[in-house]
């Protein structure tokens, strides 16, 4: 397991990250503690979840992912072992459910969401902090452009100075380490980046944003800043749900798998990431690759990746996504890559 430094912090981590938030929905717990042991074991003892976890959010299960690795943490211990990751849930998408639907960035409600994290983990600490997605209105979660909707209605968000204010309390009261951000743009990145250095507050040290070869917007701008500012990619869904490793092909939608069970994820369906899908797939057999691995092993080899978030719903998933890191990609393999690339350059945003 290769080991990438966490920007300047000294911290280095694995370049697999655990990701959980299928704990407490598809996963009971007793799946869950399964695959934290044998992640562990495999030296990822770098673990993502999030106050809102797990997806799709509910009132019901609400927290259940944190309780579930807080309750493996009590029983097994090792916290000093593990760097956990968590998130505070933004507005409206975290549902009506989180601080009644006003989920914001102001320090009474970073407060509360540190305090809620902390007692469902079972730890006075979280390593890394991250926003979950920004409470401004902008271009995340499928939504490519930015527009004059966008530009309106911005009388009600929290002012950055305020957010990064208030992380920075947190850190230095000893309850989070570092602070992140998640499904950032440029703009907010280096907008973060500037004003905690203008104000002598603490500066966040990783993006956790969606990259895939079906989703490389990534590299547009934001690997720029990874490069000038050292502050890299946690890439999640790097399997595009499933999608990536080739089990809906062919319109095939295998029972019990996150596009079978929940209609809310469709963004990897439409015909132009479906063409693409099978492209890579066929170019993966070509070189005596699963799709799978052909995608994993892509993200691994770019430079502005510190870590790759993967989830699973069963240990043979995570074995072998695990597996798949172990694989170097040769320049043929890549030219191919890139060639189907530039005939559909990012079709599920």
């Amino acid at each position: 397991m290769q080991l990438k430094a966490l920007a300047n912090t000294g911290i280095l981590l694995p370049e697999i990250c655990l990701g959980t938030m299928t704990f407490g929905e598809q996963n009971t717990q007793s799946d869950a503690f399964e695959q934290l042991e044998y992640a562990l074991d495999q030296g990822l003892f770098f673990w993502d979840t999030a106050e809102m976890y797990p997806v799709p959010p509910k009132p019901e299960t609400q927290g259940a992912t944190e309780t579930i690795l807080g309750n493996w943490i009590a029983q097994r211990g090792k916290r000093d072992q593990l760097f956990i990751a968590s998130k505070i849930a933004g507005p409206s998408q975290g549902g009506s459910h989180i601080r009644d639907g006003q989920t914001q960035f102001n320090a009474a409600d970073i407060v509360s969401a540190i305090d809620g994290s902390l007692k469902r983990l079972q730890t006075d600490y979280i390593d890394l902090y991250q926003l979950h997605w920004p409470q401004r209105p902008t271009n995340f979660f499928g939504k490519l452009g930015y527009g004059n909707t966008e530009a309106q209605n911005t009388d009600e968000i929290t002012a950055l100075e305020e957010t990064l204010t208030a992380l920075s309390h947190e850190i230095k009261n000893g309850r989070i380490r570092y602070i992140g951000l998640s499904n950032e743009t440029p703009w907010g990145t280096l907008k973060f980046l500037h004003l905690a250095e203008k104000l002598g507050l603490e500066k966040f040290v990783s993006v956790q944003n969606p990259y895939n070869l079906l989703n490389r917007t990534y590299e547009i701008s934001m690997s720029e800043i990874a490069y000038h500012e050292n502050v890299g990619l946690l890439a999640y869904s790097p399997l595009a749900f499933g999608y990536l490793t080739g089990k809906f092909r062919h319109g095939a939608r295998p029972a019990n798998t996150r596009i079978s069970l929940y209609s809310r994820f469709s963004r990897y369906s439409n015909p132009q990431s479906e063409w693409a899908t099978e492209q890579y797939a066929q170019l993966a057999e070509q070189h005596d690759l699963t799709l799978t691995q052909l995608s994993l092993a892509f993200i691994k080899q770019q430079f502005f990746v510190n870590s790759t978030i993967i989830g699973a719903t069963n240990l043979d998933q995570l074995k072998e996504n695990i597996q798949a890191f172990e694989i170097e990609l040769s320049t043929d393999v890549l030219e191919g890559i890139e060639a189907i690339h530039r005939q559909q350059p990012n079709p599920a945003p």
